[in-house]
């Protein structure tokens, strides 16, 4: 782990993103910053759906990193994040990378992780360019289900399936440990991305892309429903999605993709 980045632990909060956020906006973040709370009383999803759960039961954190890369091109951030995500839960639980694929772990484009089509995680994106020159601040914020996922998913009463990190291992790995390990593995990763873009993680994160080749439906943003087979995604980190004899590219934004029922 890099000596600039700041961990903060606090019991209570709102919003580990709606902190940082605040921060941001006043102009008072200089160093990369890792804040996890115990317990989040209007936690959130993205489309500003609530996000609750025992404190227990979930690693719940956010992380604000600055960029030299505009926010323009930022794109496929949200899937190198679950790349990196990906790498800290291997280390945290002593597992290959190999091993969670086995055992059911893939990525769900553009911001979630599912463990046997269950939801285990999920990634929301904030921030920005307070203005030209300065460096992109994005606040990332994971949530992490733990264990008691029958609890969690009557928590969020939304009928999404709900999958817990203890199915992966006999409990789950100590909450501070796994979340060191996934702090390392993001300043890593979120050091190269801004170096390199998304083009060089394209292919490893369609190796774990939980719909490829199936029949999926994109919803949402008040749009009709569009159709089709996904076919990964490009370098900027767009699904592909074949109609007939085309190929679409969907961006990423207040969509919802599901498989085709």
């Amino acid at each position: 782990m890099t000596a600039n980045c700041i961990l903060e632990r606090v019991t209570e909060t709102k919003s580990t993103n709606d902190d940082l956020l605040v921060r941001w906006r006043a102009g008072e973040l200089i160093d990369p910053v890792a804040r996890i709370a115990h317990k989040q009383t209007a936690g959130k999803g993205r489309a500003g759906r609530a996000w609750l759960a025992n404190p227990e039961d979930s690693l719940c954190f956010s992380l604000a990193f600055p960029f030299k890369r505009t926010p323009s091109e930022l794109s496929g951030l949200s899937l190198l994040v679950g790349l990196a995500v990906i790498v800290g839960i291997a280390q945290a639980c002593d597992l290959s990378e190999a091993e969670l694929q086995a055992a059911g772990l893939h990525l769900k484009w553009p911001n979630d992780l599912l463990l046997n089509n269950g939801k285990l995680g999920g990634i929301l994106i904030e921030g920005g360019q307070a203005k030209a020159g300065d460096p992109t601040w994005m606040i990332i914020g994971i949530g992490i289900n733990l264990r008691n996922a029958e609890m969690i998913a009557a928590n969020l009463d939304s009928g999404i399936k709900i999958n817990s990190l203890s199915l992966l291992t006999i409990g789950a790995p100590d909450i501070e440990y796994l979340w060191l390990k996934i702090i390392a593995s993001l300043e890593h990763h979120l050091a190269e991305f801004d170096l390199q873009g998304f083009k060089s993680y394209k292919d490893r994160w369609m190796n774990w892309d939980a719909y490829r080749d199936q029949s999926v439906c994109i919803s949402g943003a008040g749009k009709d429903p569009v159709y089709g087979i996904a076919k990964g995604v490009d370098e900027t980190g767009a699904l592909l999605l074949q109609q007939d004899n085309k190929i679409v590219a969907i961006h990423a934004g207040d969509v919802s993709l599901r498989i085709q029922s």
